[in-house]
């Protein structure tokens, strides 16, 4: 996986590390994957806002205050890092995208959620490729 994000992101967008995610209690988690992936699963409380669909109009009517700490995340961070440049692009100054994305975040044991507010142990693996680096969990493919 550091591989893989070395080579496809730039590191424009600020990484945060799982754990360090996990501890802090005010973030907000925006999902840019797929709605098909959200449904499956995601981290707790996470905002679905997409990666082709994603409406930065909609963002800016949300979240008035340009310092309120934004998490950005997918399956391992590199559509993430699209997302979370747009932001900084229009003045969010604490943007960050979760290093390894959901993918890390299951592997490493931390719980994700179902669109009920269960917790679940399904994950969209995305396709049969990057779903090679989701190494725990119930592998769901569309």
């Amino acid at each position: 996986m550091d591989r893989t994000l070395r080579n496809l992101n730039n590191e424009s967008v600020p990484y945060i590390q799982v754990q360090e995610a996990f501890s802090l209690d005010s973030l907000i988690f925006l999902d840019t994957r797929r709605i098909e992936e959200f449904k499956v699963s995601h981290l707790e409380n996470a905002i679905w806002v997409g990666h082709d669909q994603f409406n930065l109009d909609k963002i800016k009517q949300s979240f008035l205050n340009h310092s309120t700490p934004i998490v950005v995340y997918c399956s391992i961070g590199v559509r993430s890092e699209d997302i979370g440049e747009k932001l900084l692009e229009i003045g969010y100054t604490n943007v960050k995208n979760l290093y390894g994305g959901i993918f890390k975040w299951k592997n490493q044991g931390y719980p994700i959620y179902d669109t009920n507010g269960n917790e679940t142990e399904k994950i969209h693996a995305f396709d049969k490729h990057w779903g090679k680096l989701l190494t725990k969990g119930e592998k769901v493919y569309d």
